[in-house]
């Protein structure tokens, strides 16, 4: 039987993110546990899994299985989220599982290590030139969720975080990784970003490469071994008890690389497609309401947002986004699309995760 004390309950194993964190987890030396929440409990998905990390098992279920959740978060001393960043029901059950932990083991409180995404600064452009005087900068070591308007992606999930991490009574150990636009080819269970596969299910529904308005909004970037790489530097360093946690918890993970707007990164898209005979058209025009309605208020401000950022705390902790310098989000973007359809066979629909 694992050591509660050596386990870590993970969410999103099979992911981009998290099954590049497993990645990285595994070269590490830290001999800890995963258990880790499944959809689909397949052999073959099993295998994958345990080829990436060795010392995993595996327990049915759901983001929406509260029990579950409830019962894995109470015992593991670590809770790691890399799935859905704005699923509130499941943040809430993880709490409610470290919280009666904590409120088992006083003076021992639990760590909930959570990736949210850096679109919790959008300023809602929808996609419209805006000048670069006037977009909001921000720094993670003075963020807090009064800066941001409280309908922008992720507010509905962190902010129960926040609070679990400055409550005294059954406390809970809180720290929260932003990442900026995700490019790149990952080493884990799925190899292509959510971004890339988003864009193309809209362009399918299309019949184009599109953009939420006129595209040319953009956003600070990373790739994804930088990413995984800062969060693992974030989670050994909470290890150690060095990383900045509860109300100072706060990560961005973001280059200072060359920011591209959406229109040009479409059109690429489009490009590429037309090329192959996929697309009738090259390059790249806004999407009609027909598909930007299916995603709604969110979806502008998640895809047709600015954001500015600077990722201070990492950078105390000597991490850079050395991987980010070498490859361009632009130069990625071909292997990134190739790979994406692979990811997208036959049913991982981003639109549909129910279906995954």
């Amino acid at each position: 039987m694992s050591d509660p004390q050596r386990t870590i309950f993970f969410l999103g194993a099979t992911g981009f993110i998290g099954s590049q964190f497993l990645v990285l987890l595994s070269r590490a030396s830290h001999n800890l546990h995963v258990v880790a929440l499944t959809r689909d409990l397949s052999a073959d998905r099993q295998a994958k899994l345990k080829e990436i990390y060795p010392d995993i098992e595996f327990v049915k279920g759901t983001l929406n299985d509260a029990d579950v959740i409830i019962e894995q978060a109470s015992k593991a001393k670590y809770v790691v989220n890399c799935a859905s960043s704005d699923h509130p029901a499941s943040v809430q059950y993880i709490l409610t599982g470290l919280e009666k932990q904590s409120a088992n083991k006083p003076g021992d409180p639990p760590l909930y290590f959570h990736t949210s995404g850096m679109c919790i600064v959008s300023d809602n452009a929808r996609g419209e030139a805006v000048d670069e005087s006037k977009i909001p900068r921000y720094t993670d070591t003075s963020f807090s969720f009064e800066s941001v308007p409280p309908e922008n992606p992720h507010v509905n999930c962190d902010s129960l975080i926040a609070a679990a991490g400055s409550r005294k009574e059954n406390p809970v150990r809180t720290i929260i990784a932003y990442p900026g636009w995700v490019y790149g080819l990952g080493e884990g269970f799925r190899k292509s970003s959510g971004g890339v596969r988003l864009f193309l299910e809209a362009n399918k529904m299309a019949g184009y490469s599109g953009t939420w308005g006129p595209g040319h909004n953009s956003m600070t970037i990373v790739h994804i071994k930088d990413l995984s790489r800062g969060l693992i530097t974030i989670f050994e360093a909470a290890l150690q008890g060095k990383a900045d946690e509860g109300p100072q918890g706060y990560y961005f993970v973001t280059s200072n690389e060359p920011r591209v707007p959406f229109k040009d990164y479409t059109a690429k898209i489009g490009d590429m497609l037309h090329s192959r005979g996929v697309y009738t058209e090259a390059g790249s025009k806004p999407f009609p309401p027909a598909v930007t309605d299916i995603f709604g208020d969110f979806g502008w401000r998640l895809l047709g947002c600015n954001h500015r950022v600077s990722a201070e705390r990492l950078k105390k902790l000597g991490w850079e986004a050395t991987e980010s310098k070498k490859i361009s989000m632009m130069d990625s973007l071909p292997e990134e699309v190739d790979m994406a359809f692979i990811d997208l066979q036959p049913k991982s629909s981003i639109l549909r995760p129910e279906d995954m």
